[in-house]
């Protein structure tokens, strides 16, 4: 988008919702610029970005010179820079002392959005109950390894979760109806969301709103995330009264116990196939090395006939318009 497209994109519209964005960013030089242009190129119709703020924290690698050349390509992007790390409290806090907006955008510089997530999740504040939104967590690392595979199920287990009572992160939208966070709160989503209560508003999940992250890959990396943000947790509770919902242990037991119910249902599933595949290998090879036949004349397997019957029962299998929408590759998500 040039400069001059990005100012007209600018000009106020008293019809759509405006809307701050804010970006936390430590040492994220590998994913910012990606992260900017995705910010930048959003699908937007009943919403408006008229700025997006990165507080740059304590960095030492090239994220403030990325960010610099795309505030050259783009004016809406501005830059904070805190020389060093102060927590991710003291960032948001810049952020919205800087932000002239009433609905602020937060996201952490380590994500990807979805291009129609910024106005799946800020349009929602047309209801002036609304008090704030957050996105569905989507892991980009495939499920290979046992650690890329609890990472997904975590994420499952929390879009469960947030469908019942909403607990937000990553990326979330927010009415301005307070100026600071305590220093002290590690987890600023959450005390964000006990805030907007507190206030008499909603907190809202948009699930159709997407953002991409990385799971941890190593069980040091998943305990070291989980440890620190069950202790955020904790000492939102102790200190300031609020009780998110992934410390409900029923409710989030249930949600465990039917996924892994799934799991179980799914590796039931795959000892059937395993089993067949094993028993036909097996006759397949008494029939070709005991009774040396080669089926040349097939014995026809009758079930797998009937195609045309099927077709005519089920008219919309193997068209194109019942075919799964494609997941978004990282190449798409980084150029929409």
């Amino acid at each position: 988008m040039s400069q001059e497209q990005d100012t007209v994109a600018c000009e106020l519209s008293p019809t759509k919702i405006r809307c701050s964005v804010g970006v936390t960013a430590y040492n994220e030089e590998a994913n910012i610029g990606a992260l900017l242009e995705a910010l930048v190129n959003q699908r937007l119709h009943t919403v408006e970005i008229t700025e997006i703020i990165v507080v740059a924290s304590g960095c030492t690698d090239r994220t403030v010179d990325i960010v610099q050349e795309w505030m050259q390509r783009c004016p809406r992007i501005k830059l904070i820079v805190q020389e060093r790390r102060e927590g991710k409290s003291a960032a948001v806090n810049l952020f919205l002392k800087a932000a002239r907006e009433d609905i602020c955008v937060l996201e952490s510089g380590d994500t990807l959005p979805h291009p129609d997530a910024i106005e799946r999740m800020v349009s929602m504040f047309t209801d002036p109950k609304v008090g704030m939104t957050g996105a569905q967590k989507v892991a980009v690392n495939t499920p290979d390894h046992i650690v890329d595979y609890l990472s997904h199920l975590r994420l499952k287990m929390e879009h469960q979760l947030c469908m019942e009572i909403p607990r937000l992160g990553e990326l979330i939208a927010f009415r301005k109806v307070f100026d600071t966070i305590p220093p002290d709160v590690a987890m600023d989503e959450a005390f964000v969301e006990a805030l907007v209560i507190q206030r008499g508003l909603q907190v809202r999940y948009a699930p159709d709103a997407i953002v991409y992250n990385m799971g941890p890959t190593t069980v040091r990396d998943f305990i070291k995330q989980r440890r620190r943000n069950y202790a955020g947790h904790l000492h939102l509770k102790k200190k300031y009264g609020y009780r998110v919902s992934s410390l409900d242990t029923k409710r989030v037991l249930r949600i465990a116990l039917g996924e892994i119910w799934g799991a179980i249902r799914l590796l039931y599933v795959l000892f059937a196939l395993a089993s067949l595949e094993a028993i036909s290998r097996l006759l397949g090879a008494y029939d070709y090395y005991i009774r040396h036949e080669r089926h040349v004349v097939w014995d026809m397997a009758w079930s797998t006939k009937p195609v045309a019957i099927e077709k005519q029962k089920n008219p919309r299998v193997g068209t194109a318009g019942s075919l799964p929408e494609p997941p978004i590759s990282t190449s798409e998500k980084m150029s929409s």
